[in-house]
């Protein structure tokens, strides 16, 4: 069977819709929820104070190589990633906003690399926990390009992964701060 005047005889075009990439971007399989919870053995002060430090947050963040402030809560960021098909550099910006002293804060994340591009946004909620603090997050990620066709699986993977991630890091710079 031969294809219509001026189309190409791809066996790809056949299964994949035309307008396939640009339905992609911020819906479908590119946007993952994420939630979660990690625990710190310190004062819901220390805490607070850490995950909103600079020189903290930068040493915490996966393959972070610059994280430069730009304004106040804004941050200029670049993170090299060594993870399956979201391998790349990215460079982007971190912001915080809505912040209620010691109780929450929101992340969001923007950046873009040769795999494609990550959005995030994330509520943090600081709670007491015993003789500790319990740090709940809810948010969502959303990508494009490369990233986008991962699926939300591998997506939702590869962003805990990063988070846990994080938190690791997190937990060892909190550790540092409240040994006697």
């Amino acid at each position: 069977m031969h294809p219509p005047p001026g189309r190409r005889s791809c066996p790809l075009e056949r299964r994949v819709p035309r307008d396939y990439h640009s339905a992609l971007p911020f819906g479908g399989s590119g946007r993952v929820e994420i939630s979660g919870e990690h625990r710190f053995k310190a004062p819901k002060q220390t805490v607070w104070q850490l995950m909103l430090d600079p020189a903290t947050l930068k040493a915490s963040m996966p393959g972070c190589e610059r994280f430069e402030e730009t304004g106040p809560d804004k941050y200029a960021i670049t993170l090299k990633v060594g993870i399956a098909a979201i391998k790349g550099t990215y460079d982007g910006s971190v912001q915080v906003a809505d912040q209620d002293p010691e109780d929450s804060f929101r992340l969001i994340v923007d950046g873009g690399g040769k795999p494609g591009k990550v959005l995030g946004d994330a509520t943090m909620h600081l709670t007491v926990d015993g003789e500790g603090t319990l740090v709940q997050y809810n948010g969502e990620v959303k990508a494009q390009g490369a990233i986008a066709r991962l699926g939300s699986r591998l997506l939702g993977g590869a962003a805990k992964l990063m988070i846990g991630q994080f938190f690791k890091a997190m937990e060892k710079q909190v550790e540092a701060r409240v040994a006697p």
